[in-house]
C-alpha cells in the first residue's frame, strides 16, 4: 500500500471553523514515566486541548488534544480580551485513523498531530520567534 503512518491535512480541513486551546501538557510513558517521544522526530510530544469553534461539533467530537513534538513546552497565543479561550492554529497538520475498541463497538477514531502551533494570521516565522 502506498500510504502508511499519518496523513498530512490542513488545519482549514480539520478545523473550518477555527479552534481554541485550552492548554498544553507533557505526554509521559506509562511504563517508564519519562516523556514520551515522537517515532518520527525523536522529540517530546505534547499534547494541546483544543475546543472545536464548529457550532455543529457535538459530544467528543468538541474537544479534542492535538500531539505537538517539540524539544520545549509550546507557547500558547495570547487570551482574547474576556475569554478564558486563545485561538489558535496549527502548523503541518496529519491525521492517523485507528480503531478504537474502547467502547460497546469498535469505531475509527482519529489521532491528531502537528510540528507547531500558531495564533491565526500570525505568520509561522513570527510565531516561532515570539515563543523563544
Amino acid at each position: 500500500m502506498a500510504i502508511q503512518g499519518a496523513l498530512p491535512v490542513e488545519f482549514g480541513t480539520v478545523f473550518p471553523h477555527g479552534a481554541f486551546a485550552l492548554g498544553v501538557e507533557a505526554i509521559t510513558d506509562f511504563e517508564t514515566k519519562r516523556p514520551q517521544l515522537d517515532k518520527e522526530t525523536g522529540l517530546p510530544l505534547w499534547a494541546v486541548e483544543v475546543i472545536d469553534a464548529d457550532p455543529e461539533a457535538r459530544g467528543k467530537a468538541k474537544s479534542v488534544k492535538v500531539k505537538v513534538a517539540s524539544e520545549v513546552c509550546p507557547t500558547l497565543p495570547e487570551e482574547v480580551a474576556g475569554l478564558p479561550f486563545r485561538p489558535v492554529e496549527f502548523e503541518s497538520m496529519s491525521v492517523m485513523p485507528y480503531v478504537d475498541d474502547n467502547g460497546r463497538r469498535p469505531r475509527v477514531a482519529y489521532s491528531l498531530r502537528a510540528r507547531g502551533l500558531k495564533a491565526p494570521g500570525v505568520p509561522a516565522r513570527r510565531a516561532a520567534k515570539d515563543a523563544a
